[in-house]
């Protein structure tokens, strides 16, 4: 069998960081493990070849060498599904479909020959056991969750390396908590699954040995903590040793919930294994609409001196902020804009509130008769897909002023400088500055300092660093560069 796996275009948003990107001469920020890991899941006879749409076209002689396409995406992918459908359709090649989009909505997809549909370390199998006989089915679906411990090594050869910012891989699925707008328990449940250690430690073999990565690595859980005691006393401690061994060859980032910040154990052990970055899902500083949304995890504490606590512990934070809930009044606006410039969160993801398919909150508006389409799955492009209690255009108007008082140069740099104060870099990790960091620093003074609007706040705060906190120049000159994406994607011009 020749299997061609394709990975659909994203479109330009937030975490996309396509005009970030060309700074560092790369194409992606990560490549499509959920299709990495597939292919290692087929027959080691089969020929296998991997495009990514993200880092390059896909060619017609692409598809007629394939005996199968198969596909993996997202909801914010599906125009770039749709074109991949075509092209196959019209050579005649048959088409396998899996991922979080094809999960959810499969029975829009008529033309697609076999879905395989929710965790493939299960229905994969299933498919080709009935390939193998001649009497593969269309849909490969089940209720029941994955053992992760039969999940393989991803194929990480197949990746061009070199176009990517950062690798990926995954140790756990599931969270623990109930947030009413998310799908997450949806898809991968309540009870957290996670590999073991030694498969942890051997997909770090396999990054280091095998395509000689050296650089950031995304962990891609949905909430790293979810099962604190095991990645506290079994897990870290070996990828701790694992780091120490071979001299620090990464920097790991993550997603977690807010209660990391409760415990100052874990956060060290983070740091000492060279863990430098998470995102959390911050949502708001309202406390009905937490409520509302049963973010039970963020309701009675302080998030600011949580947010606060993490970063002074050597963890940058990133965020996610949503408005648009039913609680939400017109205040939310300037409260959103006040905390995240109090609390030094540079990459702060802004939101309107979508209900996307499976979750409480689809079924709760869905009830009331207020679903309008479908969520989109982009954080920059404005929509909602349900009529909100407060007046729509109101609701715009204000989502915008949160992007202008956030992102503008002069309230973003001002940011910036609160995070340096408060983040207390201890991360381990490599210190020598690299020809490819020196490349992006030019081109940063270039682009953002000489010939962007906002060149003027860029060199104040460049100075500042120097005098101020000048051992966090790196840090400075990669969130020049952040902000420069993020004024580009919203439309900003200062």
């Amino acid at each position: 069998m020749n299997i061609l796996l394709v990975y659909p275009k994203c479109p330009d948003s937030f975490w996309s960081f396509s005009h970030a990107l060309k700074f560092i001469s790369k194409k992606a920020a990560v490549p499509p493990l959920g299709l990495i890991t597939v292919s290692a899941m087929l027959p080691s006879t089969w020929k296998k070849k991997l495009v990514d749409m993200n880092i390059a076209s896909l060619r017609t002689s692409d598809i007629q060498w394939a005996d199968y396409v198969f596909i993996s995406a997202m909801y914010i992918q599906k125009e770039s599904v749709n074109k991949v459908i075509t092209e196959c359709k019209k050579l005649n090649k048959k088409i396998v479909a899996g991922g979080p989009l094809f999960t959810q909505d499969y029975e829009e997809y008529p033309e697609i020959d076999h879905f395989i549909l929710n965790e493939a370390e299960l229905t994969m199998p299933l498919f080709l056991s009935d390939l193998r006989i001649g009497k593969s089915q269309k849909l490969y679906k089940t209720k029941e969750f994955a053992d992760l411990s039969q999940t393989p090594v991803p194929d990480f050869q197949l990746l061009s390396v070199k176009d990517y910012a950062f690798m990926n891989i995954q140790v756990t699925r599931g969270c623990p908590f109930n947030c009413n707008f998310c799908e997450i328990t949806s898809l991968f449940g309540h009870k957290v699954r996670m590999k073991s250690t030694a498969q942890i430690i051997n997909e770090l073999d396999e990054l280091y040995h095998t395509i000689k990565w050296r650089g950031p690595v995304s962990i891609v859980d949905d909430n790293f903590i979810g099962n604190k005691k095991e990645i506290k006393y079994n897990l870290l401690p070996a990828m701790k040793g694992w780091m120490q061994k071979h001299n620090y060859p990464f920097t790991f980032n993550i997603e977690s919930s807010i209660n990391l910040a409760d415990d100052e154990e874990l956060m060290s052990l983070l740091v000492e294994t060279g863990f430098n970055s998470t995102f959390i899902g911050i949502e708001t500083p309202e406390e009905k609409s937490l409520s509302y949304c049963n973010k039970i995890q963020n309701i009675n504490r302080d998030l600011l001196a949580s947010v606060k606590k993490i970063q002074k512990s050597g963890i940058q934070v990133s965020g996610g902020f949503i408005v648009g809930f039913d609680s939400d009044t017109p205040t939310v606006f300037q409260r959103q804009i006040d905390f995240i410039q109090q609390s030094g969160i540079v990459s702060a993801m802004v939101g309107l509130l979508n209900a996307p398919k499976n979750t409480k909150l689809y079924e709760q508006l869905k009830a009331e008769n207020r679903i309008t389409t479908e969520a989109t799955g982009n954080n920059t492009d404005s929509s909602m897909n349900f009529i909100p209690k407060m007046d729509y255009n109101e609701l715009l108007e204000g989502y915008k002023k949160i992007i202008y008082g956030i992102y503008s140069a002069k309230p973003y740099y001002r940011r910036v400088r609160q995070l340096l104060l408060n983040y207390n870099r201890l991360s381990k990790g490599r210190k020598k500055i690299s020809l490819s960091l020196l490349k992006a620093f030019l081109k940063s003074v270039y682009i953002i300092g000489l010939i962007n609007k906002g060149r003027r706040e860029y060199w104040k705060f460049i100075v500042w660093t120097l005098f101020n906190r000048p051992k966090l120049m790196v840090d400075a000159i990669t969130y020049t560069v952040y902000g420069y994406h993020f004024r580009t994607v919203y439309g900003l011009r200062n």
